[in-house]
């Protein structure tokens, strides 16, 4: 039998998956009254950059609506004992100083609390009744604070579980964090019907999509890049060396490029950093309790890099690619190991999505001079199944071997290895133009390059960080090669 529901005019709705997604250019209007169809240029292109600015806000206007929900001017620390480690095992002359944003600070305890509060102060201003979220991680929990603080009603969705009802435990805890706020959480198993019940909730509801991908939530973001420009250059007199970000779906990154950009700080190089989970497959049960990070993992990193628009609205406003500048990746080891001396040398307990950064920025701060400044852009809090303590003995429990030596013997999913001593924090460089010429294989697949236009070699190289002259001395060819 198909189901179907009425909507609020009383005409009956065919809810099977193929007929909702069939609808979700529309349940997006109307979640969103954003209509993105004005922004397509080609089947390929689109005016992203016009998509932004139709926001209607400025940077001081998004700070103000942020400092009404206890949101932003969040501390920034000179990481001083454990800059004084990295110069210790350093060439003479090297070990750039470690700075680090401490967005712990915002309501709900992470750099979401910036993205949900656009979403929140739109669905408010523009009179809807709640907001509706897609997500297993902090986000959640930053969209029913704010949401909270708006009066608003939150459903927030989450996959949860494996197919025997395992949660992770970081997972978990996140859920307990979003009921704590008052949401209604809608937990769900590993699998494609995250996005499908999503709009269903949408539909019937009514409700505002704050989705991670809108304009609104990477606009909220571009407050944390304007305020790590604004305050590093008060301190040294110069724009950051470099700004490490850990990758997931690319809003982290893109939004605190954008703000850095908006206050001066073009020269800074822009990091991105996942954890490498290479083999690991994010849509698996098997896979699903086998990794111990949920976000900030190449699982998210590179796929959303190569083509952003995989997400529940048509067009995602968070691009990664068009904003980084190099891509370092972490083992879970080397994110264990400087997870401790963060606590131990600097007195600061936090969660592992900053901690993921701060391992690429220790191993980038080895390489530069000591008057350079490295700053890791986040901090998440933690506590509970976010707890790195309760990460390996949920590992341990699912059979992974957790052993002390040379990261390099780590391997996702079996073997987790964490360094002996701070020399082994290395990490290791990803390839950019791999991820370029991913971009282009999978815009090809949309429009065939035989018919890209100049609006669509202008569109590609602006969204791979590159030139004309590379993407189609790049492009794929009709034989696909």
């Amino acid at each position: 039998m198909t189901a179907v529901t009425r909507s609020g005019s009383g005409a009956a709705r065919d809810m099977n998956y193929a007929a909702v997604m069939g609808r979700k250019v529309e349940i997006m209007r109307g979640a969103l009254g954003i209509d993105y169809d004005t922004y397509e240029l080609t089947p390929l292109a689109f005016d992203y950059d016009r998509m932004m600015a139709d926001t209607g806000y400025t940077i001081e206007r998004i700070a103000e609506i942020q400092a009404e929900t206890k949101v932003g001017r969040t501390p920034l620390h000179e990481l001083r004992t454990l800059t004084d480690a990295v110069r210790r095992i350093s060439e003479p002359g090297k070990g750039a100083r470690i700075l680090l944003k401490d967005e712990a600070a915002n309501a709900s305890g992470s750099f979401k609390a910036r993205r949900a509060s656009i979403s929140c102060y739109e669905a408010r201003t523009r009179g809807y009744a709640g907001v509706a979220t897609a997500t297993s991680g902090n986000y959640g929990a930053a969209v029913a604070s704010q949401a909270a603080m708006r009066r608003l009603r939150c459903i927030v969705l989450q996959e949860v579980f494996d197919s025997h009802g395992v949660g992770q435990p970081e997972i978990v805890e996140k859920s307990r964090a979003c009921e704590a706020y008052g949401a209604e959480v809608q937990r769900l198993s590993v699998g494609p019907e995250l996005f499908y019940q999503m709009l269903v909730t949408l539909e019937t509801t009514g409700f505002f999509n704050a989705s991670l991908y809108t304009p609104f939530g990477i606009r909220g973001v571009e407050t944390l890049g304007a305020e790590i420009g604004r305050e590093v250059q008060e301190r040294y007199g110069a724009p950051p060396t470099a700004v490490v970000v850990t990758q997931a779906g690319g809003g982290n990154l893109t939004g605190t490029a954008r703000g850095l950009r908006e206050v001066g700080c073009e020269t800074s190089t822009v990091v991105a950093c996942s954890v490498d989970l290479g083999g690991l497959h994010m849509a698996s049960d098997v896979d699903f309790n086998r990794k111990s990070f949920t976000t900030g993992h190449t699982g998210f990193g590179v796929p959303f890099a190569t083509w952003p628009d995989r997400t529940d609205v048509p067009r995602n406003a968070a691009r990664s690619l068009r904003y980084m500048d190099d891509y370092q990746l972490v083992t879970q080891g080397e994110v264990f190991y400087v997870t401790e001396l963060l606590t131990k040398l600097e007195g600061l307990e936090r969660g592992p999505a900053g901690n993921t950064s701060l391992t690429a920025a220790v191993a980038l701060a080895a390489q530069l001079g000591e008057d350079e400044t490295v700053v890791v852009q986040e901090t998440e809090y933690t506590g509970a199944g976010k707890h790195h303590n309760r990460q390996l003995s949920f590992a341990r429990e699912r059979g992974i071997e957790i052993s002390a030596g040379d990261p390099a013997g780590n391997v996702p999913g079996q073997r987790i290895v964490i360094p002996d001593n701070l020399t082994q924090v290395q990490g290791r460089a990803q390839d950019l133009d791999r991820l370029r010429r991913s971009y282009l294989k999978n815009a090809a697949k949309v429009l065939d390059p035989a018919a890209w236009t100049d609006t669509d070699v202008d569109y590609v190289a602006a969204e791979t960080n590159s030139t004309r002259e590379w993407v189609l001395a790049n492009v794929p060819t009709t034989e696909g090669s």
